[in-house]
């Protein structure tokens, strides 16, 4: 009976109003009957680095994640801005379910890969993106075929011709363009992280599931609300901000320690 007055708590529970976020989100509850786990993977699962490449396997992370998937019967997820074979790197194929590029590759739980045709702009945006770092020491550029890149973490004085650029493109060429922490993302439209979720919730092992998306960029808004209007919430983790998210997270390392919890429960 505890757990189900926890459930109905969690999911009956009106939003905090955007215009007076609380100072620190409470942490999710940890036994939920029916936990549908959607995972971010950098600055969630994984710190953030320099440089994508920088992020390596864990066996902590790995561990925790197979573990979890098994508690949840295969109930987990990871969704990221990555590429598919970027997630399987890092996470060591700790769990087969998983989208990439902010939904515009998606593999099924039986291992299905769907995957969007790249817009015909997306080699302009490569393009254009390396040639603005060219000449500006820091900047990474990241061709993921189905969306350009531009991380400009190595110097963030650069974020306001960065977005500039990134904008401009945008309105050219039709691609949608998704900032994040220190980069600048032009995708190819129709997908994100939110249309995900919602294909996976209605797939098995996570139809019928309440689905639980823990991030911590703003593109993991998009899961946020898309967990919401399926019954469940969003976790933000990191510093508080404005966010759909219901509950939060300090860091990596209080996400590792709640799916710890959540695998014991």
């Amino acid at each position: 009976m505890a757990v189900m007055g926890i459930a109905e708590q969690t999911l009956d529970a009106a939003p905090p109003a955007a215009e007076d976020p609380p100072a620190r989100l409470p942490p999710p509850p940890d036994a939920l009957p029916g936990l549908a786990l959607f995972l971010d993977l950098d600055g969630v699962l994984a710190p953030l680095a320099p440089t994508p490449d920088d992020v390596r396997p864990d066996a902590r992370r790995s561990a925790v994640l197979r573990a979890v998937s098994e508690r949840l019967d295969g109930r987990v997820a990871i969704v990221s801005g990555r590429p598919l074979e970027e997630i399987d790197r890092i996470a060591e194929r700790a769990v087969t379910p998983a989208s990439g590029v902010h939904g515009l590759e998606r593999r099924r739980a039986d291992g299905t890969l769907l995957e969007s045709e790249p817009h015909e702009a997306v080699r302009e945006a490569v393009a254009a993106f390396q040639a603005f770092a060219r000449d500006r020491p820091g900047l990474i550029v990241e061709n993921k075929d189905v969306a350009a890149g531009l991380h400009y973490r190595g110097d963030p004085s650069q974020a306001g011709a960065a977005e500039a650029l990134a904008r401009d493109l945008a309105d050219r060429t039709g691609l949608k363009l998704q900032p994040g922490k220190l980069v600048l993302e032009l995708k190819t439209p129709g997908a994100d992280k939110g249309t995900a979720l919602t294909a996976f919730m209605d797939e098995a092992p996570f139809a019928g599931g309440v689905p639980v998306m823990v991030g911590d960029d703003l593109t993991d808004e998009h899961g946020f609300r898309a967990a919401a209007a399926l019954g469940g919430f969003g976790v933000l983790v990191g510093e508080p901000r404005d966010t759909a998210a219901r509950f939060g997270l300090a860091d990596v390392e209080a996400v590792l320690d709640w799916l710890e919890k959540v695998r014991a429960a």
